[in-house]
């Protein structure tokens, strides 16, 4: 049976929210009031301040543990989210619970990957936001077991010079992946067209750790009408990866990066066999015409270069020789409303009832020690 004891089950897409004190007890004082603190709105709603801009978000849809009925707003206060979002040793018991033996976890109000520092007037204070949320996850966070909460960073984007030192700065310290942008481009950012980023990927190929490109990274998401219900974008989401993937692909990124490694969080991969053959087929017929390379196929580049990653997706499972069994690595999504906590490890062993051990063992583990490098 697929999922045996001894198959460790590793997820590379969770959350956690950040706990009130995270940037209040690492700024120096001069810094504490326009940094990010919590505060108690006059509704008795705990809401994030920074530079005097609110940001009522706290909870972004830490949901895990509630009756689906109950879902439509998000938690607007700490008491009402299970510890585990917010309290490492919690989460390790939470992560018990499900099956789960080791979680990468995305920041929540800095946004997935960082870009709210973007918005930052000081972009001196911005940078210290960063490297102190980064020092959070090393120090505090994944300190209470490194084995099972992988460190993952964020970059201070808006500057590549400042983004390769922290980058060398948090992987010299134990960071094992790198949350960036799915798309640089929506958010005012050179793309991935342009030799711009050329300095940190180089760094990000000789510290030897991933990026990750969680969808809606790059500030949009596929909306479809003005009245339309949220039911629609959320199932939507993964054309942002789909986007990112085709991008990338027909990018220089990975012809001048070719050691480079891009994990598509939370993106699903049911989809990537037509896509692929698709990019491929497009390639074929109109490249000679476009400043694009014309020796190497984008399914190539996306074999040796990019992970899908999904948390249920029968159709992947099914289309996994397609895919390619080692492109493949699991998620759990805790504590978001996709999450199937506390039965991810039960309801994943059915979806994969027909998959071979070894198959199953590298989607559920080996593809993500391969690509953060993880040794226990």
């Amino acid at each position: 049976m697929p999922l045996q004891d001894h198959m460790k089950l590793i997820s590379v897409d969770d959350h956690l929210i950040e706990h009130p004190r995270v940037w209040e007890d690492r700024l120096s004082a001069k810094d504490r009031e326009a940094g990010p603190r919590i505060i108690e709105n006059e509704k008795g709603h705990q809401v994030w301040t920074y530079e005097g801009r609110i940001y009522p978000a706290i909870g972004l849809n830490a949901v895990a543990g509630k009756d689906p009925r109950e879902w439509g707003w998000d938690p607007v206060r700490y008491d009402q989210m299970m510890p585990g979002c917010y309290d490492p040793a919690e989460r390790l018991k939470d992560m018990d619970v499900d099956g789960v033996y080791a979680a990468l976890c995305f920041p929540s109000f800095p946004r997935f990957a960082g870009t709210l520092f973007l918005e930052g007037e000081d972009k001196g204070l911005a940078l210290r936001c960063v490297q102190a949320y980064n020092d959070f996850i090393l120090d505090e966070w994944s300190a209470v077991d490194r084995d099972r909460l992988i460190p993952q960073v964020i970059l201070p984007v808006w500057d590549v010079e400042a983004s390769v030192a922290e980058l060398r700065r948090t992987v010299g310290l134990g960071a094992k992946g790198v949350s960036f942008i799915e798309s640089p481009a929506p958010l005012g950012l050179p793309s991935f067209h342009t030799d711009h980023w050329d300095p940190l990927f180089s760094a990000v190929e000789e510290v030897d750790v991933p990026l990750s490109l969680h969808f809606g990274t790059s500030g949009t998401r596929p909306f479809t009408a003005p009245d339309a219900p949220e039911a629609t974008f959320i199932s939507l989401m993964g054309l942002n990866s789909m986007k990112a993937l085709v991008d990338l692909c027909f990018s220089p990124v990975f012809h001048r990066h070719p050691k480079l490694r891009v994990s598509l969080a939370e993106g699903g991969i049911g989809w990537m066999p037509y896509l692929l053959e698709r990019a491929d087929h497009t390639w074929e017929r109109q490249r000679f015409w476009q400043d694009i390379n014309q020796e190497v196929r984008p399914s190539e580049l996306f074999r040796r270069n990019i992970w899908g990653c999904f948390i249920v997706d029968g159709v992947g499972v099914d289309l996994r020789h397609s895919i390619g069994i080692d492109r493949i690595m699991w998620e759990a999504d805790f504590p978001h409303s996709d999450s199937m906590w506390p039965n991810s490890r039960k309801i994943l062993a059915e979806a994969m009832a027909d998959v071979p051990d070894a198959e199953a063992q590298a989607i559920a583990e080996l593809n993500a020690r391969h690509v953060f490098r993880l040794e226990n």
